[in-house]
């Protein structure tokens, strides 16, 4: 679905621990198979650390920070895609359930007619107590569902403050936002890898949005294999298509479509290679 990373959520079941002082500060801890990286809000800034190469990043709270989304914290991405896709869809509640042993009831949201996306429903369950969303599923043209993701177990309450604050460990390599990188001091004797300053990658073009809530189409633009920069070949994805925007590669799932077009440009939405068709053409 557009707007969802897809980092952990399209390689089978993925696990995080998530933490909130309910005022806005959190702190997202993802397991790997070789280390840990964790994601602390303390207001005034937002840190990033991946325990497996020891290297933390800083960012300016408030901000967007990459792969720190709402996608692993089912609380959040259920509010985010019902603001989203309120204002189009139909909603109705269906009953009740339990999740993570605590009573709920789901609430779902239907695509309202004339919608065109290929998905069915979401469905969200609800906390009977505290309203807060403790599961979420996304249903499309298949049986099985697109996403699914909720709450093993949950406690509401007050949380440890520690959790909210972060300061790197000794030896790490911490980077700032303008990729400008520094070194935390070790104690002697141990000594400091050394390492250069970090290379910004070129910065791709920002995608553009055609439509709204379940119609969404994302348009952005791979890199081409030109030159000594040779960007990903595409050239075996999907089946050829061709339309008033030109000429591509079409990729259609239960979940949705893409269309890799052959100038580099690509759209992406939960909804039928019509739709897109139209979006690139404008």
């Amino acid at each position: 679905m557009p707007g969802l990373p897809a980092e952990g959520l399209t390689d089978g079941t993925s696990t995080a621990r998530v933490w909130s002082d309910g005022a806005g500060d959190g702190r997202l801890a993802i397991p790997g198979d070789d280390g840990e990286r964790t994601y602390v809000r303390d207001g005034t800034t937002t840190w990033v650390y991946d325990s497996t190469d020891r290297t933390a990043t800083r960012f300016p709270s408030r901000t967007h920070v990459p792969d720190a989304d709402a996608a692993k914290d089912p609380a959040a991405l259920a509010r985010t895609l019902v603001t989203r896709l309120g204002a189009t869809s139909v909603l109705r509640v269906d009953g009740t359930t339990e999740v993570a042993g605590r009573p709920a009831y789901t609430l779902v949201l239907a695509p309202k007619p004339g919608e065109r996306t290929v998905l069915r429903e979401v469905r969200a369950a609800v906390d009977a107590q505290t309203r807060t969303p403790l599961e979420l599923t996304v249903l499309g043209a298949g049986t099985d569902p697109v996403l699914r993701i909720g709450f093993d177990e949950v406690t509401f309450g007050p949380q440890d403050p520690a959790l909210f604050t972060f300061t790197p460990p000794p030896g790490a390599t911490v980077r700032d936002g303008t990729e400008r990188t520094v070194k935390q001091p070790v104690p002697a004797p141990a000594p400091v890898p050394g390492s250069g300053p970090a290379v910004p990658p070129a910065r791709a073009a920002a995608p553009t949005v055609v439509g709204e809530g379940w119609d969404t189409v994302v348009v952005g633009r791979v890199p081409q294999r030109t030159g000594d920069q040779q960007g990903p070949d595409l050239s075996a994805l999907g089946t050829p298509v061709s339309g008033p925007w030109g000429a591509g590669r079409e990729i259609t799932t239960n979940a949705g479509s893409a269309i890799l077009a052959d100038d580099g440009r690509v759209a992406v939405g939960a909804v039928g290679p019509d739709v897109l068709g139209e979006a690139l053409a404008r």
